[in-house]
């Protein structure tokens, strides 16, 4: 256990000067934004599109792995939603809570997959992080477009995943790894390098979005989002990886995966599509700095 949290302490270390950074001014705040404009679009992508294109993954059980995440996140997805009538929450806040219980940070899930295992993880992480984005970005809007009482969109749903450029990544990748195309000198040093920036980056822009003066907002909501991101996420996904007989280090990054605080890309959706936003704000940051101490415990308990 000590190993773990030894292993995870640079990842948030690295949020927390994020933090610092931006509440000293430094290096303005006109650089935050920028910076992770920067990571979203070119550095994320590079990272994960040469890990996927150029990682061995024969005999890698795809359905498996889809059928255990997308199991659990309709299963976590579906308790947030039942839960309305104990949280006292309109159908804005509703849908921040369903966003908070199944969306995750790919910034903190990069950092610690890479820290704790490597290439060989980042590689499993391609996979895992094209199913979950996938999935969770059409249910979110599925959902806030349902309780917003706005008519459902066909174009919209698919816009969102065709946009996002860690699927369009993972995607290219793999068919190129599929196709036998081999990436070699120039180029491959190339994404190297922008995927180890991405890394520090990412994590430092993590921290320098935390907005401590939202953690008040709705406890009884914010409680409940907790549990339901940081323990039973990752726990359905353990539970499902089990069933279906995945084990290994596929089975522990999908769960280290679903383990990790929210996206704050939720806090973008909430606000485009009539969510809570500044509830969202609120949970994307007490996630983050709770999940300094449950994703060690979770990773010692559930792998």
């Amino acid at each position: 256990m000590l190993t773990t949290f030894g292993a995870l302490a640079p990842v948030f270390l690295l949020i927390a000067l994020g933090w610092l950074l931006r509440a000293r001014g430094f290096p303005g705040e006109a650089f935050w934004p920028a910076a992770e404009r920067l990571v979203y679009y070119l550095l994320f992508p590079a990272l994960l599109f040469l890990t996927t294109a150029t990682s061995e993954l024969a005999g890698f059980r795809v359905l498996p792995v889809a059928a255990a995440l997308i199991g659990a996140i309709l299963a976590v997805g579906a308790l947030a939603l039942a839960l309305r009538p104990w949280l006292r929450v309109d159908d804005a806040g509703l849908t921040t809570v369903f966003q908070g219980a199944i969306r995750t940070n790919t910034y903190v899930g990069l950092g610690a997959t890479g820290t704790l295992y490597g290439e060989a993880g980042l590689a499993v992480l391609g996979i895992v992080i094209l199913i979950i984005v996938t999935t969770v970005n059409l249910l979110s809007v599925v959902v806030l477009i349902h309780y917003g009482k706005r008519p459902a969109d066909r174009g919209e749903l698919l816009a969102s995943v065709a946009r996002n450029p860690l699927i369009l990544a993972c995607l290219l990748g793999f068919l190129l790894n599929a196709a036998g195309v081999d990436l070699t000198g120039v180029p491959r040093d190339t994404l190297a390098l922008l995927g180890q920036a991405s890394l520090t980056l990412g994590l430092l822009c993590v921290g320098a979005s935390l907005e401590l003066a939202h953690l008040g907002r709705n406890r009884l909501a914010a409680l409940a989002t907790c549990v339901l991101k940081l323990v039973l996420m990752p726990a359905a996904t353990a539970l499902a990886c089990h069933l279906l007989g995945i084990e290994g280090l596929t089975a522990a990054v999908a769960v280290l995966f679903t383990a990790c605080p929210i996206s704050a890309s939720s806090y973008v959706l909430a606000r485009q599509l009539g969510g809570d936003a500044p509830l969202m704000a609120g949970l994307i940051t007490l996630t983050t700095i709770a999940a300094a101490l449950t994703m060690p415990l979770t990773l010692m308990l559930l792998t």
